[in-house]
């Protein structure tokens, strides 16, 4: 059987995931993201030359974040029939994801129209709440760590990695040859999650590479969070942290609430503006054995916010001057609920924004954290009067030392190693990294739709 592979996305850049294996006659993806931040990229959603849906068979999915499986209910527009296979926690995390990322393409197409701000007219969603609700009756879930047949002569199965909840390596097995999908490996040391399980073999493989360039600072995440929260509370200001709401969310509440119960810090109220972050958290007391903190921090943690439900009332809370904080979706600052507070936060030299994970480049976020003077939300520029402030610690990402941990049981020498998900400098960095110290030899670094043969 012919083996090859296409990358399809996370080539050159942390976003869009989408590898295609064809296996004979048979074709299936791993993973199938949406492409965000540079507006080149976010394009590449809308071509419906970059993949062929109609003959895809089957799709695996790593974990339940947006750039791993925002593009399933446009696959599944396009043509797609076949079976969407992840873990139980990812399979409800991504009717989660989905139907967000439906709805606020919904409302963000309505409102370009309603202001004007697009370039075409009318503006259209990516696809709608709808299409949404037709793929989630392709979604199949099964046990992790154990092997299952995908197909006559291929196996897989996925193996807790640690990223976030749900979140998976898959090996798959095509006659006898192991082929490694590393996903997004989460970090050894995360207060929230088992540690990644190893791989033991892997002749090809295809790993992440987001800081591959890079280790974790040493500082610690609750000093730095309190010293901004005390900064804060001293100018009386707000506190707006920009959050993914899986897992980063509930770290932050995590960290702020010892930070409370140790006296570390006064009574701020803290409200989390992000329905799908409160959805989030109830996966973490279903499927308890995925992490460390166990259902009674659970429910202090979810005690110790406000829930801001409605739109009405997240208008109302950033208007409102009192001191606070406010966690707010989405992450890297490209939509959802942290565009209304920015447009109040921004301007007030009193405000600060706190970072709390990787920005993608040309996201919000990234220019933020680069120093941007004035920022662009919805057709309209902001003055960056608010004070930038960022922590590195929290990251559910493995950086170099986590990912050379997370492979250095292999035993066997691989054919060959692709290293994905990772802007350049910083795949090339892995790249170089993992030849001085495993001595693997054939590390290629693929471009966007370069395609390999395998074996």
């Amino acid at each position: 059987m012919n083996v090859s592979i296409q990358f399809l996305g996370a080539a050159g850049t942390v976003t869009g995931s989408k590898y295609l294996i064809t296996a004979g006659s048979k074709k299936f993806l791993i993973d199938c993201g949406l492409f965000q931040g540079l507006k080149e990229l976010r394009e590449l959603n809308w071509s419906n030359n970059i993949i062929e849906a109609r003959s895809i068979d089957a799709v695996l999915l790593t974990h339940g974040h947006l750039d791993h499986v925002g593009y399933l209910p446009r696959l599944v527009k396009l043509g797609f029939k076949g079976k969407i296979i992840s873990t139980a926690p990812t399979s409800e995390l991504t009717a989660i994801i989905l139907e967000d990322s439906g709805r606020i393409q919904e409302e963000e197409a309505i409102r370009a129209n309603q202001l004007g701000y697009s370039k075409h007219s009318p503006a259209q969603a990516l696809y709608n709440t709808k299409d949404v609700k037709h793929t989630l009756t392709f979604l199949e879930h099964v046990n992790d760590n154990q092997w299952l047949n995908l197909f006559e002569g291929v196996k897989y199965r996925f193996l807790q990695n640690g990223h976030i909840i749900g979140s998976s390596c898959i090996e798959i097995d095509i006659n006898g040859k192991i082929i490694l999908f590393s996903g997004d490996i989460g970090r050894f040391d995360d207060e929230m999650f088992l540690p990644p399980i190893q791989p033991q073999r892997a002749d090809i493989m295809i790993v992440e590479s987001t800081y591959g360039d890079r280790l974790h600072p040493r500082t610690q995440t609750n000093e730095k969070i309190r010293d901004v929260i005390l900064e804060n509370d001293r100018k009386k200001g707000t506190l707006i942290i920009p959050s993914f709401t899986v897992d980063r969310a509930q770290d932050i509440m995590y960290e702020i609430w010892v930070l409370k119960s140790n006296g570390e810090i006064p009574n701020v109220p803290v409200y989390l503006d992000s329905p799908m972050a409160s959805a989030v958290s109830k996966l973490y007391f279903k499927y308890s054995q995925w992490n460390v903190l166990g259902s009674h921090v659970l429910h202090k943690l979810m005690e110790s916010v406000e829930v801001i439900r409605s739109v009405n009332e997240t208008e109302e809370l950033s208007k409102n001057t009192i001191s606070k904080i406010i966690i707010a979706g989405s992450g890297m600052m490209n939509g959802g609920r942290v565009l209304g507070y920015l447009k109040e936060a921004l301007p007030n030299p009193n405000s600060t924004i706190l970072i709390t994970g990787f920005q993608a480049e040309g996201t919000r976020g990234r220019m933020l954290k680069e120093g941007a003077y004035e920022i662009k939300i919805e057709g309209k520029y902001y003055p960056v009067n608010a004070k930038i402030e960022s922590v590195g610690t929290l990251s559910s990402h493995a950086d170099q030392h986590d990912i050379l941990r997370f492979l250095e049981k292999i035993a066997n020498k691989p054919e060959k190693v692709f290293i994905s998900h990772g802007e350049p400098m910083a795949a090339n960095a892995l790249r170089v990294k993992l030849k001085d110290t495993f001595g693997w030899e054939n590390i290629i670094v693929p471009k966007l739709l370069d395609e390999f043969t395998l074996f």
